[in-house]
């Protein structure tokens, strides 16, 4: 008998940029979803277009970049504006499809809509109907699914399918249900599927407010799903969602106990975590399954001693799988360019442009002079930090010097900002290093911008050990994102600042560029 194979959908895009301080901007999801190319998901779902303007021409961007070759798709309310935004966003996608949610359990008919079980599932039919006059594929969820009626839930499925829905989704949107439950919930669900039609594919997404989002979510594969819905790392609302990477390390593993298999090339996972970890600036907990720093760590000194005698003894399955290295190689000044580019295209990254190699290998002597030792972390963020430079370099601010003395009375920071060719100067004190260096940053560039959020932390190990500086401003009631790395932490958070600054100066840009547009 062959294996059954699951359908991966990536919803990171969507239901993970959800989580405060995880908002990317479109040249950020785009990167993030040509690694989702790279990880060869089936599905990407690239957002809420009917939300923002900026929403909708990020699905839009990421629809024309990536759509050659993945299935596409966004989210829409039961409402034909919503259902428009979604059409006009995907529709140049080679394999579009229209997501449409709507509740289905008792709490969301009285408490959200206010209406009965009929006038809600008519929304439904009728949202359905809508949509299959613009796109043959349609998928309807079922809202809060694992705390519905199931003789309602069933009858809005019935309902939809013969309004025309190709896929039916049944989301544990609150993380309520448990693994035998909601794996019963599913069999009882499938086995009435396949006799209405069995061309309908039946998918679920689970979260994890209880910790059971990815137990769920097997046990729902083991009960007939097809497809399975996941975020990287388990980004997303609240506790999060399932995450991809355990879902698909679960099937292939246990490949014998599940029966089935994905198209997820595991050897990009962490490479795709990596990423992730970098735009958003929220961290992996150490201990996480398959993408946490720890997951292939062996401290003990009994776990040790076996695994010099035999892998098998303690490890299930090999750093090599998804994407980690066996031993990792350690770079110095004396390394040379051929080490180097072994190393970054070793973790993914492709610079075939040879002027853009030289920059880079310039950055890395100056990081190697300065830390001595370079590990594969401190290359991935080097990388990293230089592929995500926007290339509209006029418009946007960078550091060209600084000094800080600081003292219990008077800190004192001296910057110098360059702005094309525009040469800026200033000096301020403030209650520290930071602040006065955030004071003269924000007063060269006359933004009104508040410091909402500030985190350094070690992405390498050693006293030279490179520092990243993840922080948040807000301007005009929105939030921006900045990030640097530097060995000098005083300089990383000058960078992350002016970066958060830029990001504010970009998103005006856009929102300019949509407004000409239109």
């Amino acid at each position: 008998m062959t294996n059954r194979n699951v359908l991966v959908l990536d919803t990171t895009l969507r239901d993970g940029e959800q989580v405060p301080g995880a908002k990317l901007n479109t040249l950020q999801k785009i990167e993030f979803a040509q690694q989702l190319k790279r990880l060869h998901v089936d599905m990407i779902e690239a957002g809420f277009p009917a939300s923002s303007q900026g929403d909708f021409h990020a699905v839009q961007q990421i629809a024309k970049k990536v759509g050659d070759q993945i299935s596409i798709t966004a989210l829409a309310r039961a409402v034909k504006s919503d259902i428009d935004a979604v059409y006009e966003s995907i529709k140049l996608a080679q394999n579009p499809f229209i997501h449409i949610v709507l509740g289905t359990s008792n709490i969301h008919l009285e408490k959200k809509f206010a209406r009965s079980e009929d006038a809600v599932m008519q929304m439904g039919v009728d949202a359905v109907k809508y949509a299959k006059t613009l796109l043959p594929e349609v998928q309807y969820s079922t809202e809060d699914a694992s705390r519905s009626d199931y003789e309602y839930l069933w009858r809005t499925i019935e309902a939809v399918v013969k309004a025309g829905a190709t896929i039916i989704n049944v989301p544990d949107t609150v993380g309520y249900a448990v693994p035998e439950e909601f794996g019963d919930l599913i069999r009882r669900i499938n086995e009435r599927l396949k006799n209405l039609d069995d061309k309908v594919i039946l998918s679920v997404h689970c979260h994890n407010d209880l910790g059971m989002a990815t137990a769920n979510t097997l046990s729902a594969i083991k009960n007939g799903a097809q497809k399975v819905e996941c975020t990287i790392n388990g980004l997303g609302e609240r506790a999060g969602n399932t995450s991809l990477e355990e879902v698909v390390m679960g099937l292939k593993v246990r490949e014998n106990f599940y029966g089935c298999t994905t198209r997820i090339q595991t050897k990009e996972i962490l490479q795709t975590s990596r990423l992730l970890t970098h735009l958003t600036g929220l961290d992996v907990q150490v201990n996480k399954a398959i993408t946490g720093d720890n997951a292939f760590a062996h401290s003990s000194g009994i776990h040790q001693d076996g695994l010099l005698k035999d892998k098998n003894v303690y490890e299930i399955m090999s750093p090599e799988e998804v994407g980690g290295e066996k031993m990792e190689l350690i770079l110095t000044a004396r390394s040379g360019r051929h080490a180097f580019k072994n190393a970054v295209e070793r973790m993914g990254f492709s610079v075939t442009n040879t002027e853009e190699f030289e920059l880079l290998f310039e950055k890395f002597i100056t990081l190697a002079d300065a830390k001595k030792e370079v590990y594969d972390h401190d290359v991935f963020y080097l990388v990293t930090e230089h592929l995500n430079k926007p290339q509209s370099r006029g418009h946007l601010y960078e550091l060209a010097s600084f000094q800080v003395v600081t003292n219990d009375q008077y800190p004192t920071a001296s910057v110098e900002l360059k702005k094309g060719s525009d040469v800026l100067r200033g000096s301020s004190i403030g209650d520290g290093p930071i602040d006065a260096l955030y004071s003269v940053i924000k007063t060269l560039t006359d933004l009104d911008v508040q410091l909402t959020h500030y985190k350094i932390n070690s992405i390498s190990r050693g006293k030279e050990a490179v520092g990243r500086v993840h922080l948040q401003i807000s301007c005009d009631g929105k939030t921006y994102t900045g990030r640097a790395m530097d060995t000098d932490i005083i300089k990383a958070s000058a960078i992350a600042y002016i970066n958060g600054i830029n990001a504010v100066i970009l998103d005006q840009m856009e929102l300019a560029e949509n407004l000409v547009e239109q």
